[in-house]
């Protein structure tokens, strides 16, 4: 949703209104304000689609966040069914990598929009919330390593849906793609 600048001053004002007058409606004000402030319009036809009869077509980056957000939700659910053996054998496989993967986020210094992103999708919208309270700052640049991951993870996922195991060489394979990073988490 794009919306030109009279469009979110309207929309602020009633946001405004609604606030002071207590309103009680199904539209959250404070939602819409911090949407318009954080310039994430996308995000009010993403948690209100039954308002607009257009799709939601979401911008790239948007997109990019999800296809990340869903790639570590499926890393870190597989390596939590993982035995204590299988945990080892990851850690020596994905060394010098941090032995119990998680989804740190962007480099808050460079990817700045990334992170905003993330923290709309998790806080603002309750989605992903197995990621929800992390900061979502990696301190190094992520988002190159991150779409490197996912042509390897969705290989890997494919082959997941017809029922192959998804165990530590899968899961490894994928995260090998993060030692081209700047940093080693």
């Amino acid at each position: 949703m794009v919306l030109t600048e009279g469009e979110k001053l309207n929309a602020l004002m009633l946001a405004d209104l609604y606030e002071h007058l207590e309103v009680k409606g199904d539209i959250d004000p404070s939602f819409i304000k911090t949407a318009i402030y954080n310039n994430h319009c996308w995000s009010i036809s993403f948690r209100y689609p039954s308002i607009f009869s257009k799709s939601r077509e979401l911008p790239e980056k948007v997109n990019d966040v999800f296809e990340i957000l869903e790639m570590w939700r499926f890393i870190e659910h597989h390596c939590s069914l993982l035995s204590e053996e299988d945990k080892t054998k990851l850690t020596r496989a994905i060394k010098p990598l941090r032995s119990n993967p998680k989804f740190e986020g962007f480099d808050g210094n460079n990817e700045t929009e990334y992170m905003e992103i993330t923290q709309c999708i998790v806080e603002e919208l309750e989605l992903f919330q197995e990621f929800k309270g992390r900061s979502f700052n990696s301190y190094a640049p992520s988002i190159d390593g991150y779409k490197r991951m996912l042509v390897v993870y969705e290989k890997i996922k494919q082959a997941s849906m017809y029922g192959n195991q998804i165990g530590v060489e899968e899961i490894a394979s994928v995260l090998h793609e993060m030692l081209y990073l700047n940093h080693i988490y």
